[in-house]
């Protein structure tokens, strides 16, 4: 070796000594704490890394990032309102929430916080939970036999008046108790998917039909409530069971079968749950545990 390769060799060994060592991939949080007394029902993903969740005490609704686990309430609360299932819409930064019972839907700007409409669905109801395809939202009633579809524009705005779209086919329906609750869509909207808390059942609706059809299972969803599909496999949360049960779906969704139980230790009655790439996000409604302004409430991330 001569004398400029020695020199040349001791200058880049220096260097690469000397060199800041570059952080990893950001560490995700695997619990987020949410404001005290929150009491969270819905939970969805928007863009990047944000989420959003709602509040059952007064419509509030939390903005945060599940990379940092940081986060504010986005909007504030309102007496007599609550928040419960949500969906971010990325054309328009709409968010959806689900009135409960009230019988409205509110759509806020994911940004801001402002509010841009409040659709008056049903007197009486429950509105439940909401999923937003590329032409319209559907929303759940779990105290009736029924959905409600509100169409859209290509860019995401509300281009008409909702619809009631009466339940038939399979769907069961059992007065005084929760019914449809959780809701989720095919990647081309053409097909839904709901279930049922009461019954333990999963059915797949055609889009504006309201035909329901059972999805075979060999078993139940207990108690079932949110939803969440990646391509033909199926989340369905079961708050009282601390776990969420993966189906695989067969083509058309006529059927599935349970291949796996997720759970967590920090699971405390969870509802809802929003993907983020190999992460499902679950919060913690602690149903059982009184909704003190004290009371610490958590989102919950998990591996798919």
């Amino acid at each position: 070796m001569n004398r400029s390769v020695v020199i040349a060799f001791i200058i880049a060994s220096a260097t690469a000594l000397s060199a800041p060592v570059l952080a990893g991939p950001p560490v995700f949080p695997d619990v987020i704490a949410l404001p005290g007394g929150f009491f969270p029902e819905g939970i969805a993903i928007g863009q990047g890394t944000t989420a959003y969740v709602g509040s059952l005490v007064d419509g509030a609704i939390w903005k945060g990032d599940v990379r940092t686990g940081e986060g504010a309430v986005l909007v504030a609360g309102v007496p007599g309102r609550i928040a419960v299932g949500m969906d971010h819409d990325a054309r328009s930064g709409h968010l959806w929430v689900a009135g409960g019972p009230d019988g409205n839907a509110y759509v806020y700007d994911g940004n801001s916080g402002s509010l841009v409409d409040v659709l008056d669905l049903v007197p009486g109801g429950f509105v439940n939970d909401v999923i937003v395809t590329r032409r319209a939202a559907y929303l759940t009633d779990s105290f009736a036999p029924q959905l409600y579809e509100v169409p859209l524009t290509a860019n995401g705005t509300v281009s008409g008046p909702p619809r009631t779209i009466p339940l038939t086919g399979s769907f069961q329906f059992q007065p005084g108790q929760f019914n449809a609750n959780g809701i989720e869509a095919s990647p081309d909207g053409g097909t839904l998917i709901v279930v049922n808390s009461f019954f333990g059942e999963l059915y797949t609706v055609p889009a504006g039909s309201g035909a329901a059809t059972t999805i075979e299972l060999g078993g139940a969803v207990v108690n079932g409530d949110g939803l969440v599909l990646v391509g033909r496999t199926l989340y369905a949360v079961e708050g009282g069971k601390n776990q969420i049960t993966e189906i695989a779906l067969a083509a058309g969704y006529g059927a599935g079968t349970v291949t796996d139980t997720i759970s967590s230790p920090s699971f405390d009655v969870p509802t809802t749950a929003a993907r983020h790439g190999r992460s499902l996000y679950a919060v913690n409604a602690k149903f059982g545990t009184p909704p003190l302004p004290t009371t610490p409430y958590e989102i919950v991330r998990v591996d798919r």
